[in-house]
């Protein structure tokens, strides 16, 4: 229960900050950068590990718990338990956002002319889950579900090899633990900041399928998934569990023996 509990409570807080801050940025137009969501987001990721750190390992995404397990830092018993807590949480904040903000989404979408449910609403539904390529910039013309898929496995790949780095005792050069939650926002901020336009960085199964659900149910039907390819699974959760998953396998299997014969 204390882990169910954790888990829950932190992959909220992650969620909720990091998708309002999407949501003032396309309906209030407060933001008008990558880099201020992606400094939201990390603080959101920040907070969220100090929040529950004491009760739970604060995965707070199932790719890293995947990665944990098959590292051995995680009873592989536990694993559904995790999953399950970390999905309730991201579906509870999406369940928040949509009540904060329904009155403001109702407005934006009748002084733009977005019917709900069209492709045009898009536009709103990138609150909740993500899509590719990014809604939100008009630059980048195609992004193909291989490329996508390669952008969010990528981005996984990086966060879990900087997660198992930053708190893996053979790594002698890591800060203390005090400080290691403001590490690994940073490095989701960082790494929002080259993944975001092409697919607007998910890198966390549970804060995509949680807020995709909502705005699934609330209205946006079949345009809150991102095409008819299955995008929504491919792209947002099974390429980050791969990407987890092989960071785990490298730092185990590369890294960590380099950093033992090192100290030896």
């Amino acid at each position: 229960m204390k882990d169910f509990v954790g888990e829950l409570t932190g992959t909220f807080v992650l969620t909720l900050f990091g998708c309002c801050s999407v949501a003032v940025a396309v309906l209030f137009g407060e933001y008008n950068s990558i880099f201020q969501i992606g400094l939201v987001w990390g603080l959101g990721v920040t907070l969220a590990i100090y929040l529950t750190r004491n009760i739970c390992c604060a995965h707070l995404n199932p790719a890293v718990s995947v990665a944990m397990a098959l590292a051995g830092r995680l009873k592989v018993r536990k694993l559904p338990l995790y999953i399950v807590a970390q999905l309730a949480g991201a579906l509870l904040a999406g369940g928040v956002l949509y009540g904060l903000f329904s009155t403001s989404i109702s407005h934006y979408e009748a002084i733009h002319d977005i019917v709900r449910g069209t492709a045009a609403s898009v536009d709103t539904a990138r609150m909740f889950g993500e899509f590719y390529p990014n809604p939100g910039d008009a630059t980048v013309s195609v992004v193909s579900l291989p490329l996508a898929m390669c952008a969010e496995g990528f981005g996984t790949f990086l966060l879990v090899l900087f997660i198992f780095a930053l708190t893996e005792d053979c790594n002698v050069g890591r800060p203390s633990s005090d400080l290691q939650p403001v590490f690994i926002g940073l490095t989701v901020s960082s790494i929002i900041f080259f993944i975001a336009p092409l697919t607007q960085a998910g890198l966390n199964p549970a804060r995509d399928m949680g807020p995709r659900l909502v705005a699934y149910l609330a209205g946006w039907g079949d345009a809150a998934l991102p095409d008819e390819a299955g995008g929504w699974f491919w792209v947002y959760a099974l390429a980050p569990v791969i990407g987890a998953s092989l960071a785990a396998f490298f730092f185990k299997y590369v890294l960590e023996p380099v950093h033992l014969k090192r100290e030896s």
